[in-house]
């Protein structure tokens, strides 16, 4: 009987535990003996499903010798990092969905598995259900990755959807992803890019093999998002998706950001629509290689934890394939990148004041336009010369 504990009891934890009763017949045939869940570590008991496996006592599962893999799921950084950190110098696996902890101290959390024989296993922390570390780290493992981007955040996603076919304001559909539990009564992580932020990161860190820290990476939501910038960009082919984006540069550089951006209709990312992520990997022998899913929610999260709990009984040995180096130099900012770039002016442009190459797609009540590739330091100059409301990236 393989026996495991779980840190917190919220929607992932209940989920890993519905996962594990579900579908404990398969777990079983394929681990070669029978999964339980044994404890969950709650903050305090209240009335609720699975109450005979509470307890309000980390040292129990830190000291219980049966317990072989902790499932962290409480989410921030304070207790999660410390009984992180005490449950694999116990010499217990550990798997987590918690993105911040694992952008913020994932490559000390590794190494310390690795002293301790014991696998710090995380593929729930990025796309929720979708399987996106393991093929990065394995079946891409004989590929260069030169750039990663996608939709890694469910609840803008709904939102940008909904004014597309809609033309709801920004405000009014995030109410009502907020009413459908889409969205947190504090969504700021989300519309400020803060979690597609810490996501990006940690496709970095194993992408680049270098740490690329969430203080380093800009990160911009949709909160500034104008409605009539989103109706232009579908009027001419295009659709506006908040991604996060990282790429390796000459030299060993590498940069990494999240910002809306106008995406070319032809491109599948345009199409992923509602709480659906998707992440595009480019390697230098496959090309891109793109997934697809449910980037979120109780069961799928669920689902990406007990695998990677079935992979630590199965393997039983520290995945040397996942980390990365501490060092974080060679981060340049992503203003150096060239790019096409949207701008929407309050005031018709004539043709003298349009920057050389720019593709104007409208020139009524102000002016539309994409330019010709420019860096970014380029744009954020002619956002000030125009004083343009709108500036954003370009995706073809």
């Amino acid at each position: 009987m393989i026996k495991i504990a779980i840190l917190g009891l919220g929607t992932v934890g209940t989920g890993v535990v519905k996962v594990v009763e579900a579908n404990a017949d398969s777990i079983q045939h394929k681990l070669g003996q029978p999964m339980a869940v044994k404890t969950a570590l709650v903050r305090r008991f209240r009335s609720r499903p699975y109450q005979e496996l509470m307890t309000d006592n980390f040292r129990e599962i830190e000291s219980d010798s049966e317990i072989q893999v902790v499932v962290e799921t409480i989410g921030g950084v304070d207790a999660a990092y410390d009984y992180t950190r005490r449950c694999l110098m116990a010499g217990k696996h550990v798997v987590t969905a918690n993105k911040q902890l694992v952008a913020e101290h994932g490559c000390e959390l590794l190494e310390l598995a690795r002293q301790n024989h014991v696998n710090y296993l995380f593929e729930a922390s990025v796309g929720g259900g979708i399987p996106i570390l393991h093929p990065l780290t394995q079946c891409m493992a004989a590929n260069r990755i030169d750039e990663i981007y996608g939709i890694l955040n469910g609840t803008t996603n709904f939102i940008l959807t909904k004014m597309v076919k809609e033309g709801a304001p920004f405000s009014e559909v995030l109410k009502l992803a907020q009413e459908k539990g889409y969205a947190e009564a504090d969504p700021t992580a989300d519309v400020e890019g803060i979690d597609a932020g810490r996501k990006i990161c940690i496709l970095a860190d194993l992408a680049f093999g270098h740490q690329v820290s969430p203080n380093q990476v800009p990160m911009e939501g949709i909160t500034k998002l104008d409605l009539k910038d989103v109706e232009i960009a579908q009027r001419h082919g295009y659709q506006i998706k908040l991604l996060g984006r990282c790429l390796r540069l000459e030299g060993g550089r590498r940069t990494a950001y999240v910002a809306p951006h106008l995406i070319s209709q032809e491109n599948p990312v345009s199409d992923v629509n509602d709480v659906f992520n998707a992440v595009v990997v480019r390697g230098n022998a496959t090309g891109d290689v793109m997934f697809c899913g449910k980037g979120a929610g109780e069961l799928p999260t669920a689902s990406a934890c007990v695998a990677d709990v079935m992979e630590c009984i199965q393997e039983q040995r520290h995945r040397p394939e996942i980390g990365w180096s501490p060092d974080e130099s060679g981060f340049v900012s992503p203003l150096e990148l060239k790019d096409r770039w949207y701008f929407r002016t309050d005031t018709t442009l004539s043709q003298q004041e349009l920057p050389h190459g720019a593709q104007v797609l409208e020139s009524s009540a102000g002016t539309a336009f994409i330019t010709d590739y420019i860096t970014g330091h380029e744009a954020q100059a002619l956002k000030a010369k125009l004083s343009a409301p709108a500036c954003l990236r370009v995706l073809d």
